[in-house]
């Protein structure tokens, strides 16, 4: 007689934490471990640009911890310390989606990761933006996924760019035709598929950062040069992202009447969406480094380098708002 014995284990009163580890059998287990175990769980801080980095680097702000400072993996290095009294691991992606996805993807599946803070410089589409401010969006699309369109095709249910309308010296048809931008199907813990175009900041966060919108940024680029204006941190607008370098004039004017799209870059909707299919809250941090294709007088490096310092200023005050938060909820 085969006995089966089957054994219901019910668990109540309490969340069971998530395990996030290497496989046992993986050289760098019993390291990871023991990052998780000793702080976090973290604040993940991304960026995409070595310009980026050594704006972090450059505002004192972050400390490495003295125990493991850093831990390569997938050929990404995994910096651990704090900022603000809080504990962080901050990683430098590489430019674009693919890089962007993958690296937040395996830093969510490794470390306790309980939030993303993603900051970096974007190109503006928004004439009302200026060079140096930071962009706080609400949302964020990924407007580098078309359906090219026949020539002379019906009309589709979504935006739409005639090339047409932008021939030189007259509009007119040619056989580019137009592209159809196209919504991303988002994957989620507990939730059925869904088709979207836009990517919603937390809103808890979006919320908790409109305490930053009196900021003061840095306006000089060196000793000689200053930008005409006080740079802002500008809340609430909408963001997008393409594997493009965008320089076109024509195009920044589509985006922004078309979308209301006000800043462009490369990485933050594959940030977004990764964190939004993990049920972990993100937000995003642009310093608007050049006009998208309209006139800069300055040297772009010098602008990369304003437009990253005044990004991630905010990006760490907003950790330190988090770190606050977090503390005041502990202690109810």
């Amino acid at each position: 007689m085969l006995n089966i014995v089957i054994l219901v284990v019910v668990v109540m009163g309490f969340e069971v934490k998530k395990t996030i580890q290497l496989k046992s059998n993986h050289p760098l287990h019993d390291v990871v471990e023991r990052i998780n175990e000793k702080g976090g769980p973290y604040i993940g801080v991304v960026m995409a640009y070595p310009t980026e980095e050594l704006a972090l680097l450059s505002s004192g702000f972050f400390l490495p911890s003295s125990d493991l400072p850093s831990l390569h993996l997938s050929g990404r290095t995994f910096n651990i310390g704090k900022i603000k009294g809080v504990d962080v691991i901050y990683v430098m992606t590489g430019e674009q989606t693919l890089n962007a996805g993958i690296t937040v993807q395996i830093l969510l599946d490794v470390f306790d990761i309980k939030g993303i803070v993603h900051y970096g410089i974007a190109g503006s589409a928004n004439d009302s933006m200026s060079l140096g401010d930071v962009s706080i969006p609400k949302y964020v699309a990924f407007t580098g996924s078309w359906n090219w369109k026949e020539f002379h095709s019906e009309k589709g249910d979504l935006p739409e760019l005639k090339f047409g309308a932008y021939n030189f010296p007259e509009k007119g048809d040619n056989l580019l035709a137009k592209i159809e931008f196209t919504s991303q199907q988002l994957y989620s813990n507990g939730r059925p598929m869904e088709e979207v175009f836009w990517l919603p900041i937390d809103p808890k966060w979006f919320s908790l950062a409109s305490q930053l919108q009196d900021m003061k940024l840095v306006q000089c680029v060196n000793e000689t040069y200053c930008l005409p204006g006080t740079p802002q941190v500008v809340y609430g607008l909408r963001a997008s992202t393409a594997d493009i370098f965008l320089d076109n004039v024509a195009y920044r004017k589509f985006l922004f009447s078309e979308f209301n799209i006000s800043t462009v870059d490369e990485e933050s909707s594959a940030v977004l969406m990764t964190a939004l299919t993990s049920g972990v809250p993100c937000i995003v941090f642009r310093g608007v480094s050049d006009m998208a294709g309209a006139i800069d007088k300055l040297t772009l490096s010098s602008l990369y380098t304003l437009a990253a310092a005044n990004a991630v200023s905010v990006a760490i005050e907003f950790i330190g708002l988090i770190g606050s938060t977090y503390q005041t909820l502990e202690d109810h």
